[in-house]
């Protein structure tokens, strides 16, 4: 039997933000992701390993909402996690072992952007 494909690999990722500024300057000073490019009305663009982060005003994309947690791959999230918190980052959840496997471990932090979405990282040993 031939290996099944996926019909579609994932693109693109958008995030609704109150303040356009401070949410570029977070995800490019802080966590340090590549700036692509901004478009009118109020939108930034950032590279996460291939997948475009649009960071979109309200204006730009409709009524903020609750989002959808980005997990951000960490190869020391220990580490990752004291630079991020000595750059104000705050964190609901410090780096702790969720998950033990023959293979691996994964570890997860949570933390807040600034625009107060709910995001992790994570690490898999």
């Amino acid at each position: 039997m031939p290996e099944a494909q996926t019909p579609f690999r994932l693109v693109q990722v958008a995030l609704r933000v109150l303040d356009l500024e401070r949410a570029i300057a977070f995800y490019r000073d802080v966590l340090g992701l590549p700036f692509l490019f901004r478009a009118e009305p109020g939108m930034a663009f950032f590279d996460l390993d291939g997948v475009r982060l649009l960071l979109g005003t309200v204006e730009a994309s409709g009524p903020l909402e609750r989002s959808t947690p980005l997990y951000l791959g960490a190869t020391d999230i220990a580490a990752t996690a004291r630079r991020m918190r000595a750059a104000g980052v705050t964190f609901h959840k410090e780096p702790a072992l969720i998950a033990r496997m023959p293979e691996r471990e994964v570890w997860l932090a949570e933390f807040v952007d600034s625009e107060g979405n709910v995001m992790a990282l994570m690490e898999e040993r």
